[in-house]
């Protein structure tokens, strides 16, 4: 299978590698006996970061790929390009 790689993915790996680094953090915290408040806050941070990470794939994917082959970039059919539009908008 061919590399798909889009000038976002580094971008979007270092926010990913930030959010497990902050991931291990929490998990130390609970090691720590840390309040419940303190850990669901920071909880809600690295699934925040996670999911921003998740938006900037999916934008950049219509923004790119699927922009590229609705206006004749690509040999996909309107048909196609809108399929995969509503299966890749399930994630958002």
């Amino acid at each position: 299978m061919a590399q798909h790689v889009h000038e976002s993915h580094p971008e979007i790996v270092k926010r990913l590698k930030r959010a497990e680094g902050h991931l291990r953090r929490v998990i130390a915290m609970f090691d720590d006996g840390r309040s419940c408040l303190d850990l669901a806050q920071q909880l809600h941070a690295v699934e925040k970061a996670i999911s921003e990470a998740k938006k900037a794939l999916i934008h950049d994917h219509v923004d790119h790929c699927l922009d590229a082959a609705a206006n004749g970039g690509s040999a996909k059919s309107t048909k196609s390009v809108v399929a995969e539009f509503k299966a890749i908008s399930r994630y958002l």
